[in-house]
Formats: structure tokens, sequence, C-alpha cells
């Protein structure tokens, strides 16, 4: 225990009481000294708490309802976790565009189109708990983008993003001002916005290092290899964009991976079964390698999705084995659901290839859509679809084996993503 001190009084005969000088500078130090400490405390315990809640909460930010993009709060006084809320049904609002309006909608995501008559999913809005998500404005964000290129890169589910994406701009912009081109046997997508010199941009790069499923078409295979460490020839073509958003998982879902050290045009390389787990981090240990060292860090802004829910399995929400998303209309009520169809290893992985990045001075911002999707098991296009070809009537007639519980209906739930990336990119990471 600190010794005490003892402040030296001198009373002459007759007078006020008087601070010993000497005694009083010491005396003042000491009250100095003990303030600076229980401030510093203070401040720790504050600090620790704001810290904590970053690292269990990395994809938090600080919304308030006002001028579109100007209505996020600063972090530094409030804490709102995005990714925590529920859906409310708003007919006034949403969609935010309509499907037939937008002229580059995709047929596998078209589900008006094909024959739904339930039309409900179009308008559920996320609301955060604690929090409101700022309106999408068309006009900022492309404002945003002036000479600059927006980049969606990964699989089936990230296209399904950026056909929401440029859905949410199309209706904004005159037919005479946009054009749509492609790239690299059509590996890449390419959205522009002539007034702006903006583009936004769609990459096929399903397993995010090089595979023989690179081609966008012809990628059914009866086998999946990857080739190991190797990102260069998908790199190159997205690493000088100045936002890129990233996916990849479904493609990833079975036991073993097959991976090749070695070149596809040459016959000498070497092969071997790997689990999927291990093959997934050397995949996005590659991945992070790459924009460590190639991505301008002062330029470029980097997502990651988390992973898609599927809902293919009904008996996860009570109903009969045999049966899937067909016909589903309501959402999942129980709070905090998660289908079999996740993979939190998975994203664990994810998770800490962003902490390692975080360490070496990249930051990524990983948006965690996989809950707030959890409850959407009416979101899927299910039987009203095209992919390459109509299902014939005999596939319409056996939903258990051909309905889509895997990519959303648009208008919808990718729809929302696209709104929390427009906070994201707005709230200046």
């Amino acid at each position: 225990m600190a010794k005490s001190h003892q402040l030296l009084v001198s009373v002459p005969a007759g007078s006020a009481p008087v601070w010993d000088i000497k005694c009083s500078f010491h005396s003042l130090i000491v009250l100095l000294i003990v303030s600076l400490v229980a401030g510093v405390v203070y401040l720790t315990g504050e600090s620790g708490r704001f810290l904590f809640e970053d690292n269990s909460n990395r994809n938090s930010s600080n919304l308030a309802r006002g001028n579109e993009n100007e209505s996020l709060m600063s972090s530094s006084n409030n804490r709102c976790n995005l990714f925590s809320g529920k859906w409310v049904f708003d007919n006034k609002s949403y969609p935010l565009y309509k499907e037939q309006d937008c002229k580059f909608m995709s047929d596998q995501l078209a589900c008006q189109k094909f024959g739904r008559k339930d039309l409900d999913y179009q308008h559920w809005r996320w609301q955060p708990h604690q929090c409101d998500i700022p309106r999408f404005n068309a006009t900022a964000l492309l404002e945003k983008l002036r000479n600059k290129r927006l980049v969606f890169v990964g699989d089936s589910l990230n296209r399904g993003q950026w056909v929401s994406m440029v859905c949410l701009i199309d209706t904004a912009v005159p037919s005479s001002l946009k054009s749509m081109h492609y790239r690299y046997n059509a590996s890449l997508i390419i959205f522009k916005v002539k007034d702006y010199n903006a583009t936004i941009e769609f990459y096929w790069e399903p397993l995010l290092v090089e595979s023989n499923s690179d081609d966008p078409v012809h990628h059914r295979l009866p086998e999946r290899i990857v080739r190991a460490n190797s990102i260069e020839k998908h790199g190159s073509r997205w690493t000088n964009a100045d936002f890129i958003v990233f996916n990849t998982y479904l493609w990833w879902r079975q036991p073993h991976i097959k991976v090749l050290w070695g070149s596809f045009e040459r016959s000498d390389g070497i092969y071997k079964e790997v689990k999927m787990l291990r093959s997934y981090e050397m995949a996005l240990k590659a991945w992070a390698d790459w924009l460590e060292i190639h991505v301008n860090r002062t330029k470029t802004k980097l997502f990651f999705m988390s992973m898609s829910p599927v809902h293919e399995r009904a008996e996860e929400w009570g109903k009969a084995k045999e049966e899937n998303c067909y016909s589903e209309t309501e959402q999942i009520q129980e709070e905090g659901y998660q289908g079999n169809g996740s993979d939190p290893k998975m994203m664990k992985i994810v998770e800490s290839t962003m902490h390692e990045l975080e360490h070496r001075g990249l930051n990524v911002h990983l948006l965690n859509i996989t809950q707030l999707s959890e409850y959407r098991k009416e979101g899927h296009p299910s039987i009203y679809r095209k992919q390459w070809d109509s299902l014939t009537e005999e596939q319409i007639a056996n939903p258990s084996s051909y309905a889509d519980c895997i990519h959303w209906c648009l208008p919808g739930v990718p729809d929302v993503w696209n709104e929390l990336l427009y906070a994201y990119i707005f709230n200046n990471y």
C-alpha cells in the first residue's frame, strides 16, 4: 500500500492557515499522478470494451437513418452490428426495383417471369436491432464509383449479387449511357455507365485459385481439381480494381479436393487428394499472399462475403424429409437458426485468414450475410427459373430433384447483401 502524504500547515498566531509551499507543490504532483492513473485505468477499460466489440463483431458499423449515404453514425460514438436483426415486411419501400424493369436480369433468378405467383419474397427489409441500414441510392453510388471499378469475384452466388447490383443501378441510368461487355471468354462481364466512367464487373473464379472449373460455361466436370498456390492468372484481371467483393464456398462442399502441383498444360504434374478443409485453407492462403503483395492498400477496398446458406432439406425446419424449399412461402422464425448446409469450420478458416491479413497491414471486411440469409427458406428460385434450358414438364413435376434451393430470386435477398455492402463502402472503413 502506498504511503500517505501529510500536508504540513504553518499557522502563525492570529493568522489564517497557510499551506507550506514545498509540501503544497509535492502534494499537487501526487494529485496529478493519481488523477492521471485513474484516467488511464478508465480509458483502458473503455478501450478494452470497444476492442472486444470490434473483435467479436468485425462486421459491425454505425448506421442511422438520414440523408442516404450521409446517414452513417460516427464509429467512435456508437456501435451497431448490422448483421444482427430481423426481417420486416415492407411492401411500400420494397422491392427496390421491379424484376421486369431490369434489362440485365438473369433468367436463373427471374422467378416471377418463370411462373412464381407468391411475390411476398420481394417485400422484406432487413432491420438491424440497434440501427437502420441507409437506403440504397444509385446516383450516390455511381458518384462514388466515378472513374472506378467495382468487381465481384467468385461463383454463381457472387454473380447473383452482381446481377442484383446491376439491377439496383440499371433503372437509374438511361439506356444510351450503359452497356455490357465480355472479356476472357466471358469470364469477365463488365457493366459500364458511360457518364461516370464507372464499371461494375463480375469475374468467374469459383475456387479463387486456378482450377479445371474456370470456364464460365463448361465447368460441369466429374472431378474437381485446383492448382496449388496458383492465382496469378485470375489475380491479374482484378487486382487494380478500386472495390473487390470476393466469395468462395459452395464449390468446395465435398469431402476431398484433388490438388495439382504443376500445370494443367503439362503431363508431369503431381496430383493428390486433399481433405476439403485443408485444400480450402491452402487456397485462401494463396489468395491472401497475392493480396498482400499486389493490392494497392491506399486505393483498393476489399470485401469477403460469408457463406450463403442453402435450404435443400426441409426436415431441418420441421417438414417432411423428402421436401426442400419448393412451395415455401414463409421464413424460418427461430432466432439464430442454422441449417446443416452451412459449415462453421470453413468460416473459421476465412476469419483466421482475415485476421492474419490484418496483422500484415491489409484489411479485408468480412460481410456476415449467413445468419440473416438462413431465415429465408422461401427466397430461392425452386422450379421457377431457367438456367441453361427451361425445365421440362417432368422436371417441374419433380421438385424434390430439380428445385434450386441454392441461388436466390431477384428482387430478393442479394439486394440486402448489396445494401450492406453499400453501407460499408460509404462508411470509409
